[in-house]
This record gives structure tokens, C-alpha cells and sequence, in this order.
């Protein structure tokens, strides 16, 4: 058990874990100084007047008596005896060099402080004396024993002889101080921080005695959890080696606090992880399961970062099954905190147990908290590879005598139906083996998890339906009973007798339960609906005892809800109850991404036994904390500029683009549940006003740009926003010549459109958000993304404190500022916002490219939704490309990133299209005229700075079909741009 305490360490504060355990310990330090006779005579005596007499001894001039004496003292206030009025003559003993007689009156001292604390002042002196002692047991004693004093009043008197402690010469009395201040901390934390503790507890990091190092860190660990915005302990990679280099030396619990200390820090990149894990490694096979657990949960938060095509990630793969497994072969206690710990890890890597599902099946000695733990577990790890070794076992399970497991065990084998579709027949028909025994509880079971593979493989098993109905009789647990009458329901039209079926359960409606009598209404209804000349008695009856006989307002608004449907509307009741139903999922009882990203940050901690974080059930500020694993770095899919800058006369577009990670494992990095606002917002997009028409002012041909002649016509000015060297009278006076064959604002184009915003759709329905639908949409207004919210409250609750937050994505969207909804959402109430975005946050690659993932939090939960931003959105206002910077990016990309898309039943002219795209920053460079075609050559600049060149041809006469040609270095951007035009140009 020691060791379970151990592997539950965290959880417990480092003021906790390092006071003294009182008497009992006091025991075992009087044997280790020679003490010739047993202590348990000090506990056996009942005199009365004791007081007076100890008094006396304590006063004695003989050592040994005054030695007797004290230890009396301490057995009484063991046992409870108020013996506080021997304060001052305890103190007194303090004056002595005896070790032993010096630690039985510091343990008193510890004891009794509190409730004395102006007589408690009288120690000061000795503390002060102690701490100078050329003895460093005695130094460290006197310092330890300053901590456990929690007086404020002597506190600054305490603050000199802890200065010294912290940089004694000898290591064991540093790493007491080092703990001291922790402590100190706990009760005044004002004076810690002004006294400059903190800085030196940060400078015995680099303490060149390892247990030194472990203590240091402990205690800024322990100081940081009360502090969570506090920058304690600021790890850099030199910080880190030190740690590592002491994690080799130092003692079990020193290697445990280092390496919780290293898990929470994040690498730089990939390198570094790799190297923080080779060094790591080597602890997993210390003989200690804390120590174990705890190298565990650094390397799995380090994997993150590793790519996932790296040889060393395989490697760690295989390294990290041993240590998992061998932890299996403790004691129970132990091997429950392993399994507990191993369900998380599965849950996120199966990969690392796939070849090790033998060491989960049951032993027949194993209690049934194992039992039930290693059935999870096997369930997770069942692959089409190894299903008929699972299934084996579980039909072995199911003959146990222990009523809950074989219960888990039928229950086991209908998961594994759901999960691995390979099995699914071999699972049924092991099921109906199992109701063959007619035992009952088995057969219940298998009735509840048959409903279930009904729903994920409907009209594929529904010939056993004759054997279900054969032990109807049977049945009297109420999810059984439901199970049941839900699979009457559902297939009365095969069932001969299904109206009987459901009469006989509608004899004792009253007296079911509202799970049964939920079931039934609803059952009774999809069989009128399937039969309703037969049924017709049948339905009135349930209506009538579901509305009129019942005081369940669940069941009686669901009946009132049935009666209005059946009687205003058949085809529409017929719609609503007989629709199609969603296939359940694989696995409905995995947990939340996010939870469970945070539960691998506290592996080996009593947060991954409970399956819960911290702040579920730690009391106070502390531990409350919310952790997340790091982001995956990306290798290397860079999407680059064009590379243009030696192009004549052209410069190179500026911002090298972003590079796009490829899509990882999505639902584990899915957001993060501390969805506080951001703390810091990125820097909003520049805002460029629309520019106006200008003239073009530079003469010359098109063939500079486009390499044809095209008749001697000037080529296009500036960029839109450069000011002509001369303003002509007129906007519409020619200047140069031949300006129709041209793309200028003055003579061809005129003025933009306004950007395109698509129209607002349902992202969340209410159904799946406990009454909160939020629908919207995307828009670009002033250089600044804006994605506009409406929330709509359809429940009966208010809701309050709204907040929102991404997941990572293709072009790093993130909210740029809080959701600010300022007042409470009541019932029926909405409310329209409009959240900025920033193009700042964290990258990954999604599919599609433009797919976003959300989380939105209020009073009542956190909900999830995935939502497309048009392309559009993310187009900049600076993507005007010069005309030669143009030629030579077209000429360099390859043909092969060229695609071409029709656009049909488009009725605008060229200028009206080149009109409305410049609204949405898609800009025109030139238009020529070739064979009755208008040619429009475009730019576009997305966010990252990835760049996108298009030709558009428009037939000059039947403008209803567009060809466009895009060219792009990160051709996987073209579609999304392609559906940007379509979108822009028919809307």
C-alpha cells in the first residue's frame, strides 16, 4: 500500500507529505539512538495528578529524568491529553545538546505553537542558536521544525536563520530549507517573495546535490500550484538538463517531483522532445510504480511532438508496453491504479498495448474492481486480429458465479459486436447461446446489448427477434423490460403478435418504471402507425394513462405531444416517430477529447483513478489548474511564395506563407476545456480602405505582361492604392489610348461591389445543445474577419457565461477577443454577435481545407460543432500583383498545379465580374480580348502568404459559362478558391 500512496503522491501537497508522522515515528528514532528499554510504558500509565509531577521532572537538574519526563509528555499528548500547561517548562528542555531530548521538545514545540503562540516566541532564540549548530542534523532539524509552526507572529524573526540554511554548506541541510520555504510560503507569502526566497529556492536548481535539486523543485512546484499565474518555474532548455542530469541520482521521490516538474514543460521542437525522452526512458524501469507512472506521463505528453513517420516514435511505441504491463504483476490496490492509468493511455495511444491483450484477461483470484477494470480494457484493445480470442474469453466470463462481472461480460460482447463489424455475427450468436441457459440475469443482458446491435446493423440480425420474445416473461429488471418493448416497437411489422406483446406490459403500467413506461408509449404509437386499423383500442388506452392517469410530467408531455401529432397530423406524426435513426457510434463511452488530454497531463495522480480532473474534486485554488499536451510540430509541408524577386523590374510578395501541418489526430487535440477568453488577442489584419478607381497612367503594351501582342495598348498603372503622378481633369478622359482593352478602374471596371457574405446557417441545433442553437455566418469587413453568431435559447433555463474557442486549423483562425455576450440569454431570447478573428493561432491541416472546429461553453456544458468558412474571408486586401511580378510567378509554378474549373449559369459580363470579385480581394492585373473571349488575369493573396493566379474567360457573347485556370504552390487550395468564385459570382 505504501507504494499506491506513492503513485497518488501529487494529489497530496509537499507541506503534507514532508511533516513529521508524530509518535510513531519519534519510536523508531529512540531505537536508532540506543534507547535500551520499550516505549510503550510511557503510553500504559493512568496516574492522576500527573501534571504536577511532570512539571517537577521536567524541572530536574538529572538529564535522564528530564529525558523521561519529556517523552512522557509526548505519550500523553498522543493519546489526546491536554498537556499544553507544560508549555513553558517543555520550551525550557530545548537547551540541550542531546539529540534525542532536542527532537521530543521540537516535536511538542510543532504540537502546541499554535495554541501558544506568544509562549512560542521563546524558542526563537534556540531555533536561531540551532541553525548555527556545527552538528547539520541539528541545523536541519531546527529549520524543519521552524516550518511546522505555523504562528505568524514569529514568522520574521524565522526569515535570517532560513536565509543561512538555504546556503549551508551541507547538502542535507539545504534541501530541508528548501522545503521550509514552501512551507513558509503556505502561511505568509508576502514575506517569502520580499525576503527573496523565491529567487534562491530558483537558483538550487542548479544545486550541485541532486536530492538538493529534487527539493527545490518540489517546493517551487508546490508554491506555483497555489500561484497558478505565477512564472516560478520558468524551464528553459539549460534548466532542464540540470534536471535531467539529477533525475539519475536522487531518490524515488526526488525522481518523482523532477519528472512531474518536466511534464509541465513544452520543447521547442521535436529535437528536443526526442532527446527529454531518451533521457527519460530509463526510469521505466525503476522498481517504484510512481516513478514508473510518472516517466509515463512525460513521455506520452512528449510523444505529441514527435513526428509520427520518425523510426524513434515506433521505438518509444515498444519501450513503453513493458513498464505498463509489469506493473500488472503487484498487488491488487496496485494493479487497479495501473489499469485505471492504462484505460487513459489506450484511450489515446492503443497503439502501445495492441500486442498485449492476454496480460488483460482475468485471473480467477483477481477482486472484482480488477476484474471489472481489465474487462474495460479489452474491450478497448479488441481488433478484427484478435476478436476471436476476446469473445472466447468473454463467453468464458459469462458462466462466472459473480453476478456484476458476468453482467459486464454479456455486456463485453455486445460492445465488441459494435466495434469490430467483422464479428458482429459471431457476437450475435454468442449472445444467443447465452440465452439459451435461461439463467436470468444473463439473459437480460443479452436482450439490452442485442437492442443496441440492432441499431448499429439494422435489418441484418433480425431473425433472432423470435427467440427475444420467447423470454418476454422473464424479464423484470426495467432496462431489460425497455430493451424489449423498444424491439417490439421498432419491428412490429414483423412480429405476428406484437399488439399482445405490448398489451400484456400495459396490464401493470402504473406500477413500471418511467424508463418502461416512456418505452411503451413510444412503441404502442410506431405500432398504430404501422397498424392502425388493428391498434386502434390500444393507442387510446396508453394516451389516456400516459396523459390523464400519470403524474410523470416527462411521460405525460411526451403523450400530449403523441396525442396532437396523431390527431392534427398522421403523415407528419408518421415522419417524426417512424424516422430514420442515426447508427450509434463505436464507442459511446470513451471519453471527451478534451478531458482526456488532461487526464494523461495527471497520470499517475488520483485525478486518472478517478477519471475526473482536478478541479472536480480538489477543494480551494489549488490544483485547479487545467493542462493540455502540446501541439504536434509540423515537418516540413511548407507551402512556399512565389519565389519572383530577380523578376524583371518585380518584387517578391513579402510574408513567407504559414506552414500547414498534415491533419493528426483531430478529436485528441480537439480544445482545449479552459475556454477562458484568450489572454492576449493577435494583431488584427491591416485595414486598408476600399480603394477608388484610378486611372491607369503608365503607358506601354501588355506584351511585358502577357507575351502577346495585343495591339499597343497601355499597360495597367500601380497598384490601386498609389496616387497617379498626374490627375486628369476627367475619370473617364483617355489617357494613353485603347484603355477598352484594358483592366483599369477609370475607363473599364468601375467602382467595387461590397464582399460577399453567404447567408446564415444552423451550426449547432438545439436538440444536441441541451436548448442553445447557434447559427452564422463569416465576414470580411475593414481588413478584419468576423464571424457573426445568432444564439438562440430553446431551453427553460437561463444561460450565462458564454465563451469560445477553436481548434487548431488550416490557416490558424482564432477568436481575436472574448464572446461577448453581455447579458443573460433567457427563455426564447437571441441574441446576434459578432466575434472578431485573428490569423495568429495554431496550424494544423483539416479536411476539408477550410473545416473549422468549435467549442462553445455556458453555465449548463461545453458543446461541439464543425462549421466552412468560405476561402474569401481569408483574402487580403494587399493582393494586387504586380504585372511582371505575375508573369514570372505563372511562368515558375509548375503546369501540374494548374486547375481548371467550368462555372455554369453565370450571367454577368467581364466587367461586372471583375467588379464584384474585387469586392471580395480578388483583384484583376489585365483583360484582354482574344477570338471573342474576355481574359481576365487575377491575383489573390491568402493570409498566410500564399499566393493564387487566375484566368478567367468569359465567352464576350454568352456570358453564362466561365472557365477558370488556377495556379498555386499549395495546389490543394484551389478547389476552396474555385468555390469562392462560384459563390461570389452567382450570389
Amino acid at each position: 500500500m505504501g507504494l499506491c500512496i506513492i503513485m497518488l503522491k501529487p494529489e497530496v501537497t509537499a507541506t503534507d507529505e514532508w511533516k513529521d508522522n508524530g509518535p510513531q515515528d519519534l519510536v523508531m528514532e529512540n531505537r536508532q539512538f540506543g534507547s535500551k528499554m520499550t516505549d510503550s510504558k510511557y503510553f500504559t500509565t493512568t496516574k492522576k495528578g500527573e501534571i504536577f509531577e511532570l512539571k517537577a521532572e521536567l524541572n530536574s537538574d538529572k538529564k535522564e529524568k528530564k529525558k523521561e519526563a519529556v517523552k512522557k509528555v509526548i505519550a500523553s499528548m498522543t493519546v489526546g491529553k491536554d498537556v499544553s500547561a507544560l508549555f513553558p517548562d517543555v520550551v525550557n528542555c530545548m537547551q540541550t545538546d542531546n539529540l534525542e531530548l532536542k527532537k521530543l521538545v521540537y516535536l511538542y514545540l510543532m504540537n502546541y505553537a499554535k495554541s501558544q503562540p506568544d509562549m512560542a516566541i521563546m524558542a526563537v532564540n534556540t531555533f536561531v542558536k540551532d541553525c548555527e549548530d556545527p552538528n547539520p542534523l541539528i541545523r536541519a532539524l531546527a529549520v524543519r521544525t521552524m516550518g511546522c509552526i505555523r504562528v505568524d507572529k514569529i514568522t520574521e524573526y524565522l526569515c535570517e536563520p532560513l536565509r543561512k540554511c538555504l546556503k549551508d554548506e551541507d547538502p542535507y541541510v539545504r534541501k530541508t530549507a528548501a522545503v521550509c520555504v514552501a512551507k513558509l510560503h503556505d502561511i505568509n507569502a508576502q514575506l517569502v517573495e520580499d525576503q527573496g526566497f523565491l529567487d534562491t529556492l530558483k537558483d538550487l536548481i542548479s544545486d550541485s546535490n541532486p536530492m538538493v535539486v529534487a527539493n527545490a523543485v518540489a517546493a517551487l512546484s508546490e508554491i506555483a500550484e497555489s500561484h497558478p499565474n505565477s512564472n516560478l518555474l520558468d524551464l528553459n532548455p539549460q534548466s532542464i538538463n540540470k534536471l535531467l542530469t539529477a533525475l539519475n541520482e536522487c531518490t524515488e521521490w526526488g525522481q518523482i517531483f523532477i519528472l512531474d516538474c518536466l511534464a509541465n514543460y513544452t520543447p521547442r521542437d521535436d529535437r528536443e522532445s526526442q532527446s527529454i525522452c531518451e533521457r527519460v526512458t530509463p526510469r521505466l524501469s525503476h522498481a517504484n510504480s510512481a516513478v514508473v507512472l510518472s516517466a509515463v506521463k512525460v513521455l506520452m505528453k512528449f510523444m505529441e511532438m514527435l513526428p509520427k513517420d520518425l523510426d524513434y516514435y515506433g521505438t518509444l511505441l515498444k519501450k513503453l508496453a513493458p513498464p505498463l504491463v509489469t506493473l500488472l504483476s503487484a498487488e491488487p490496490e496496485l494493479q487497479y491504479v495501473a489499469l485505471r492509468n492504462i484505460n487513459l493511455i489506450v484511450q489515446k495511444r492503443p497503439e502501445i498495448l495492441k500486442h498485449e491483450m492476454k496480460v488483460f484477461f482475468v485471473k480467477y483470484n483477481d477482486p472484482i474492481y480488477v476484474k471489472l477494470e481489465k474487462l474495460d480494457i479489452m474491450i478497448r484493445l479488441a481488433s478484427q486480429a484478435n476478436i476471436a480470442q476476446v469473445l472466447a474469453e468473454l463467453k468464458e466470463y459469462a458462466t462466472e458465479v459473480d453476478v456484476d462481472f458476468v453482467r459486464k461480460a454479456v455486456r463485453a460482447i455486445g460492445r465488441c459486436a459494435i466495434k469490430v463489424e467483422q464479428s458482429a455475427e459471431r457476437c450475435v450468436s454468442t449472445l444467443l447461446d447465452l440465452i439459451q441457459t435461461k439463467v436470468n440475469y444473463v439473459v437480460q443482458e443479452a436482450i439490452v446489448v442485442i437492442k443496441d446491435i440492432f441499431r448499429k446493423y439494422p435489418n441484418k440480425y433480425e431473425s433472432v427477434i423470435a427467440t427475444l420474445c420467447e423470454n418476454l416473461d422473464s424479464l423484470d429488471e426495467p432496462e431489460a423490460r425497455a430493451a424489449m418493448i423498444w424491439i417490439v416497437g421498432e419491428y412490429a411489422e414483423r412480429i405476428d403478435n406484437a399488439d399482445e406483446l405490448l398489451e400484456s406490459f400495459l396490464e401493470g403500467f402504473h406500477d413500471e418504471s418511467t424508463q418502461v413506461q416512456l418505452q411503451l408509449l413510444t412503441a404502442i404509437v410506431k405500432l398504430f402507425l404501422k397498424k392502425p386499423t388493428e391498434t386502434q383500442e390500444l393507442v387510446q388506452q396508453v394516451l389516456s394513462l400516459a396523459t390523464q392517469d400519470s403524474d410523470n410530467p416527462d411521460l405525460r408531455d411526451r403523450g400530449y405531444i403523441y396525442w396532437r401529432l396523431l390527431s392534427t397530423d398522421p403523415v407528419a406524426a408518421k415522419e417524426v416517430v417512424l424516422a430514420e435513426k442515426p447508427l450509434i457510434s463505436e464507442e459511446t463511452d470513451l471519453i471527451e477529447p478534451t478531458l482526456l488530454e488532461e487526464l494523461i497531463c495527471h497520470i499517475g495522480t488520483l485525478a486518472s483513478v478517478y477519471h475526473k480532473p482536478p478541479s472536480a474534486f480538489v477543494e480551494g485554488s489549488r490544483g485547479v489548474m487545467h493542462k493540455r499536451l502540446p501541439a504536434r510540430t509540423g515537418s516540413g509541408e511548407g507551402m512556399e511564395c512565389p519565389d519572383v524577386g530577380n523578376a524583371a523590374g518585380g518584387s517578391a510578395p513579402e510574408a513567407a506563407p504559414s506552414i500547414i501541418p498534415s491533419q493528426g489526430d483531430l478529436l485528441g487535440d480537439l480544445l482545449n476545456l479552459d475556454l477562458a477568453p484568450p489572454t492576449t488577442t493577435g494583431p488584427t489584419p491591416s485595414t486598408s480602405g476600399m480603394q477608388m478607381g484610378g486611372m491607369d497612367l503608365l503607358g506601354g503594351g501588355l506584351d511585358s505582361l502577357l507575351g502577346g501582342d495585343i495591339g499597343g495598348s497601355p499597360a495597367m498603372g500601380a497598384g490601386f492604392g498609389a496616387a497617379p503622378a498626374v490627375m486628369p481633369t476627367s475619370l473617364n478622359a483617355p489617357v494613353g489610348g485603347g484603355l477598352g482593352d484594358l483592366f483599369d478602374l477609370g475607363g473599364g471596371v468601375g467602382m467595387p461591389m461590397g464582399a460577399y457574405i453567404p447567408p446564415k446557417t444552423v451550426w449547432l441545433p438545439a436538440m444536441k445543445a441541451k436548448g442553445l442553437e447557434i447559427s452564422g455566418t463569416f465576414a470580411r469587413r475593414a481588413g478584419v474577419i468576423q464571424m457573426e453568431l445568432v444564439l438562440t435559447n430553446k431551453a427553460m433555463s437561463v444561460m450565462t457565461d458564454f465563451a469560445i474557442q477553436f481548434n487548431r486549423n488550416s490557416f490558424g483562425l482564432a477568436p481575436a477577443g472574448p464572446l461577448q455576450v453581455l447579458t443573460p440569454l433567457g427563455p426564447n431570447q437571441t441574441i446576434e454577435v459578432s466575434l472578431p478573428l485573428s490569423t495568429v493561432g495554431p496550424v494544423m491541416k483539416m479536411d476539408p481545407l477550410n473545416n473549422l472546429q468549435v467549442a462553445v461553453k455556458n453555465n449548463i456544458d461545453v458543446f461541439y460543432f464543425s462549421c466552412q468558412y468560405p476561402i474569401s474571408m481569408l483574402f487580403v486586401e494587399d493582393g494586387k500583383m504586380e504585372r511582371q511580378v505575375f508573369l514570372a510567378t505563372w511562368k515558375d509554378i509548375p503546369n501540374d498545379n494548374e486547375s481548371q474549373f467550368q462555372i455554369q449559369d453565370c450571367h454577368l459580363n467581364s466587367e461586372a465580374a471583375s467588379n464584384k470579385l474585387q469586392g471580395s480581394n480578388i483583384f484583376t492585373i489585365a483583360k484582354r480580348t482574344v477570338e471573342g473571349q474576355d481574359m481576365l488575369y487575377m491575383s489573390i493573396k491568402l493570409s498566410n502568404g500564399i499566393w493564387v493566379l487566375a484566368e478567367l474567360k468569359v465567352q464576350a457573347g454568352n456570358p453564362n459559362n466561365y472557365t477558370i485556370s488556377l495556379k498555386c504552390r499549395a495546389p490543394e487550395v484551389s478547389q476552396c478558391v474555385f468555390q469562392c468564385y462560384e459563390a461570389v459570382l452567382k450570389n
